[in-house]
């Protein structure tokens, strides 16, 4: 039950050339979609008018999941609409340093309330350069908005929601039930044989060239640490152990909250692929990953699975 790079799910397909080779490495001991500097306010959510009164920052998201971005002296930055209150349909985010922050779903356009749009971008080309606000933002603007296209009637009765508290509800106006937005739980490792060597695998609808960690979806009643073992076993047949807890990432293509481990492989080093899931896999040594000699392409700095894997061949996870 793989999933595809840095965690998204088979919906979200990765098409060739979105991977390129020679990304930048990742930096920190934080996953760059972790990062956050607002407070998401989750009190605010329950008051008539959770800006209280104050001018909002709105965000626009299209339906390809891009935001309209501008670009300064010290990089891309998201490109805000300044507006008096709340708009119908949007989300409440939170605010930071006094000032609220809202998305909506809506259209392209080359200005924003007067001021330009240089491009309209999505989360995995932006992540990795945007400041910690805007990109704690707009995480929390895909995610959320993504749970609203995909949960617009209640599993319960089938009758169309309403939606309640600032957008981070919807009701099902037969039962009265309050439903609330779904994370999916997928964990994704780095395996390594206790010694200089990890395993890397690719999917077929991947670049040529391209390799990553393995990853999966925790399954009902499955402990996040069973869910790395099964995994790491019916992809590549591997047992492990000292399986350990590294860092997690939110994910929204399109709910997905990533788990990110290590484990050390135990007996038989011998791979052996379930063909369903994984096209090719191979053992890299660290050395190989650090000079370029490894795989054509490795996950971009967004991706959890490339904060691994820089984080092993760095020494500091094994």
């Amino acid at each position: 039950m793989s999933v595809p790079p840095g965690g998204s799910t088979p919906e979200d397909v990765v098409t060739r050339g979105a991977w390129p080779a020679g990304t930048p490495r990742t930096t920190g001991v934080v996953p760059v979609l972790s990062r956050s500097a607002h407070d998401r306010d989750h009190l605010g959510r329950s008051l008539p008018d959770p800006t209280r009164g104050r001018p909002v920052r709105v965000l626009t998201v299209d339906e390809r999941r891009t935001v309209p971005v501008g670009e300064g002296p010290d990089g891309p930055a998201l490109v805000w609409d300044e507006q008096p209150e709340l708009p119908l349909g949007a989300v409440y985010l939170g605010e930071a340093d006094g000032v609220p922050y809202a998305a909506v779903r809506g259209e392209r356009a080359l200005t924003v309330n007067g001021r330009p749009v240089d491009s309209w971008s999505g989360l995995r080309e932006l992540g990795a350069d945007l400041g910690d606000l805007d990109a704690g933002l707009l995480a929390e603007a895909i995610g959320i908005l993504e749970w609203h296209e995909r949960a617009r009637f209640s599993p319960l009765s089938g009758a169309a929601t309403t939606i309640e508290r600032a957008g981070w509800v919807q009701r099902d106006p037969v039962t009265g039930t309050e439903l609330f937005p779904r994370t999916d739980p997928a964990v994704i490792m780095l395996v390594h044989d206790g010694g200089d060597r990890c395993v890397l695998g690719r999917q077929a609808v991947w670049p040529p060239g391209r390799y990553s960690v393995l990853a999966g979806f925790v399954e009902p009643g499955e402990s996040a640490e069973g869910a790395v073992a099964r995994e790491v076993m019916e992809e590549v047949g591997l047992a492990v152990t000292d399986v350990r807890y590294v860092s997690s990432q939110p994910w929204p293509f399109p709910q997905s909250l990533m788990l990110g481990f290590v484990a050390r492989a135990v007996g038989e080093d011998t791979l052996r692929l379930d063909p369903t899931e994984i096209e090719e896999a191979r053992w890299f040594t660290r050395e190989e990953l650090r000079d370029g000699r490894g795989p054509e392409a490795l996950p971009p700095p967004v991706s959890i699975a490339r904060h691994l894997i820089d984080r092993w061949v760095d020494g500091e996870l094994a």
